[in-house]
């Protein structure tokens, strides 16, 4: 595996099964988050998340510099969590997400380490009643299209169970 896209709905164990993927390999692990704490709530799921991941992992923090940060890793194994949020990041701060979707594709085909990458799969479900929830909900669906094209391999997560979409053998 050299990229791998995870995707699945909310408590899907989607990242149980990327980390688990990513533990297999031997050096550092890094663990790139896209999410930032704006609430109490979000900071207790982050501290969670930390300590679920052990004393191995390094984390690094990118909210919205997503392909620099994976740029930057030389050794190891990168887990990405998730894409998703990093959406809703760029479109909050009104950045270009197709821009952004198109340099993280470019990063990923010359990363130097395996790098698995977690999203929700958005579009399963009705269609937004507001144009910002639309907008979200179209700009991550295309981005995990995108993704998809570029990595070697595609997993699907619903129930802790995956099922692969794209195999990389």
């Amino acid at each position: 595996m050299s990229a791998l896209l995870i995707l699945g709905g909310a408590r899907s164990g989607k990242s149980r099964y990327g980390q688990a993927r990513i533990e297999g390999f031997a050096g550092p692990l890094t663990y790139i988050a896209t999410a930032q704490a704006f609430d109490d709530e979000m900071a207790e799921r982050i501290a969670r998340h930390q300590a679920d991941r052990g004393p191995r992992w390094r984390t690094v923090e990118a909210p919205l510099d997503l392909a620099e940060a994976i740029a930057a890793v030389r050794d190891g194994a990168v887990l990405v969590d998730c894409l998703t949020l990093w959406v809703s990041n760029l479109i909050l701060a009104e950045r270009d997400c197709d821009a952004a979707g198109m340099a993280l594709c470019a990063g990923l085909a010359d990363c130097r380490v395996p790098v698995a990458l977690i999203a929700n799969e958005v579009g399963l479900g009705i269609v937004p009643d507001n144009a910002l929830a639309r907008r979200f909900r179209d700009a991550a669906g295309w981005l995990n299209q995108r993704i998809a094209k570029t990595v070697d391999e595609v997993v699907f997560v619903a129930a802790g169970l995956p099922l692969v979409l794209k195999s990389g053998a």
